[in-house]
């Protein structure tokens, strides 16, 4: 079996996570590190915006009063609050069997993984194979509309996923929220007014779920993550290596943060 690297990272700030993700890319794609699989969480509560959303989006005044970080991925979509959660990023080179091909048979192949993990922990989850183009665009929440091989249960989105490629390497990463009020996003996003903000945050709990909601009850961090584990060696057919950033990763992901994902002309575009 094919032997990947596992890295369970701890809590951290957005900008160091989405600076982490995007230099383990950096290495995967050169051959420096192996196809890595991470699991991660945020502290503090970070906004992410995809990379070409406008930061017009954003209601600033009230993300800092709730006291919410911001911070810009290298992927696409909408925003999402990223909190009470778990988070996964793949890595691997352009060529790597698992996730040959097109953008979506590499979406299907990682969705597999997630979809038996999710059973795994009991939860009556599905892929949603619809290929439609997604029409979440005129929207500024991510988790609102599924896409593609993206995970739904009992009908709303659960996980949400994308991806980006270069040249040499894949980077996918998505969220799986476990509990919490996913509505508070929209507290630190620009509507109209008033009315609209409480239609938006309706709309949003009746088409996105969490763990918690679908089970009735809370899961550990930890089940969760074996869970992920299990799923992505069975369904892809490897083996985990536990891992640590080696100095290289972590020198670039110290250069992406001050040069990148805490700098106002990346965060900030219009």
């Amino acid at each position: 079996m094919e032997s990947w690297r596992f890295l369970l990272t701890p809590p951290a700030r957005g900008a160091w996570n989405m600076a982490v993700d995007e230099a383990i890319l950096d290495a995967v794609s050169r051959g420096a590190s192996q196809p890595t699989l991470r699991l991660y969480t945020w502290e503090p509560p970070c906004l992410s915006l995809g990379y070409a959303q406008p930061i017009a989006d954003v209601d600033i005044p009230n993300l800092k009063n709730n006291r919410w970080e911001i911070v810009r991925r290298a992927t696409g979509g909408r925003a999402i609050l990223h909190t009470d959660e778990l988070t996964y990023s793949v890595c691997s080179p352009f060529d790597d069997r698992h996730l040959a091909g097109s953008v979506l048979e590499s979406y299907k192949c990682i969705a597999n993984a997630l979809l038996a993990a999710l059973r795994d922990l009991g939860i009556p989850a599905q892929m949603k194979e619809d290929t439609r183009p997604d029409s979440s665009r005129s929207n500024p929440v991510c988790f609102e509309v599924p896409s593609s091989y993206e995970i739904t249960a009992m009908g709303k989105k659960l996980i949400g996923s994308a991806q980006v490629r270069r040249k040499d390497g894949i980077l996918q990463h998505g969220s799986l929220p476990l509990s919490g009020d996913l509505s508070r996003i929209t507290r630190v996003l620009v509507f109209p007014n008033e009315s609209t903000r409480k239609v938006a945050e309706k709309r949003l709990l009746a088409r996105a779920t969490t763990v918690e909601s679908v089970l009735g009850n809370v899961i550990a961090l930890s089940t969760v993550t074996q869970a992920f584990v299990w799923a992505f060696e069975t369904v892809l057919k490897i083996n985990f290596e536990p891992g640590v950033l080696s100095s290289l990763e972590e020198k670039r992901a110290d250069e992406l943060i001050q040069e990148k994902y805490t700098s106002p002309p990346w965060t900030e575009r219009l």
